[in-house]
């Protein structure tokens, strides 16, 4: 930060009395009162904040932030089709993916392709479905992001999720396409999780 310095004021003199001749000499008049130094205007620095806030702006989105499009509906209700939303793509490098999280991964039977899908089970889960109720070690899931309608009957024998690797699956289940045709996704793959909708307008907010 730069240091403000005042400019000198210049000093003030007096012009002696005409009636100091006739008198004994006296102490020297007291100084005139100097007036205070206004605060520099900082006005002039609104365009270079707005700049380097948009600067900012743009290393978060570029860096931090990946714009991607759905394309399909395997993941209605919460996600529909050619809607346009933002990946956090440095996000695990801090934290461990959860259940429940929205991720995009790469396709792993074709890496030129992107799917986005929600994490059920992590690495060392004990993984059941039955008839579409999906059961993790030993536990009934509740979920609430899969209505009704969406639902199906496919079931899937009890097995261990490996190391490094998480199930997923979409909320559209009637049609999604995911860990109980492909596997497990290996955590390698993933590279973003969901973190908002920006288009349509209508639409917008964060994923959950």
């Amino acid at each position: 930060m730069s240091e403000i310095v005042s400019p000198p004021t210049p000093e003030l003199q007096t012009a002696p009395s005409p009636h100091s001749a006739a008198t004994a000499p006296c102490s020297d008049p007291a100084p005139a009162p100097v007036p205070p130094v206004g605060k520099p205007s900082h006005s002039g620095s609104w365009p270079r904040d707005l700049l380097v806030s948009l600067a900012i702006s743009l290393f978060i989105i570029l860096f931090l932030y990946q714009p991607v499009r759905v394309e399909g509906t395997s993941m209605l209700p919460h996600l529909e089709d050619q809607d346009r939303l933002f990946i956090n793509k440095f996000v695990y490098r801090f934290e461990s993916i959860q259940r429940g999280d929205v991720v995009v991964f790469l396709y792993p039977r074709d890496h030129t392709k992107s799917y986005i899908k929600r994490v059920i089970a992590l690495p060392g889960d004990r993984l059941r479905i039955d008839h579409g109720t999906v059961y993790v070690n030993g536990r009934r899931l509740k979920e609430t992001y899969v209505p009704a309608r969406f639902r199906d009957d496919r079931s899937v024998a009890e097995m261990r999720i490996p190391k490094e690797e998480c199930w997923v699956m979409g909320d559209h289940r009637n049609i999604s396409s995911d860990s109980r045709d492909f596997g497990p996704v290996p955590i390698s793959l993933i590279y973003g999780k969901a973190a908002f909708v920006y288009w349509p307008v209508d639409q917008a907010g964060v994923v959950r």
